[in-house]
């Protein structure tokens, strides 16, 4: 196992540290806070795809790094669409469908850890990161989009219902490894 101060994991600590500057930047009122943010916004994401490529490509995943990437994934996201919330950017109600998604399988995957079971990491979770990493960036400078803000919202409506629809996708792989063990536990 590779040691635990190693670049991804630094990489991973960086972008938890941008989390609050980003909410502060997002909070503030100053002339281009639109275009700070997207790119602190974006310098975080570059992070997350970092981090995962050197720890693969270099073998230092860590123990730690498997618990803190997937949590700084989460804050990171978490604290922007929370964000866009407070600056009337984004429905509340979809933020909290979205990060209710992430808490919920979050915790899934800490019970079936428990029970010595990897829930890893579909095909259609990755592809729910990436449509909300689109509808962050987009929504962060929505108001510059001028004719084309509809993305922003559109953007946002994919990140939901790809988010609803992996979350479902997890559920039911969890609930096939639970029968699974029921069945082994029951004969």
């Amino acid at each position: 196992m590779a040691q635990i101060v190693n670049l991804p994991n630094a990489l991973t600590l960086f972008r938890i540290l941008l989390v609050p500057v980003l909410v502060v930047v997002l909070l503030t009122k100053f002339e281009g806070k639109e275009f700070v943010g997207l790119g602190l916004f974006l310098l975080a994401a570059l992070t997350d795809f970092l981090d995962g490529y050197f720890a693969r490509r270099w073998g230092l995943v860590t123990r730690i790094g498997k618990l803190l990437d997937p949590a700084a994934d989460k804050i990171l996201t978490s604290a922007a669409f929370i964000s866009l919330v407070e600056i009337g950017s984004a429905p509340a109600w979809i933020v909290v469908i979205i990060i209710a998604r992430e808490f919920a399988i979050s915790t899934l995957r800490s019970v079936s850890a428990a029970d010595q079971v990897v829930i890893a990491a579909s095909w259609s979770g990755k592809v729910k990161t990436a449509a909300q990493l689109v509808a962050i960036a987009l929504l962060i400078v929505h108001q510059r989009l001028g004719e084309l803000q509809v993305l922003a919202t559109v953007a946002l409506w994919v990140a939901l219902l790809l988010s609803v629809y992996s979350g479902i996708e997890y559920g039911v792989r969890y609930a096939g490894v639970v029968r699974g063990r029921a069945d082994q536990a029951s004969t």
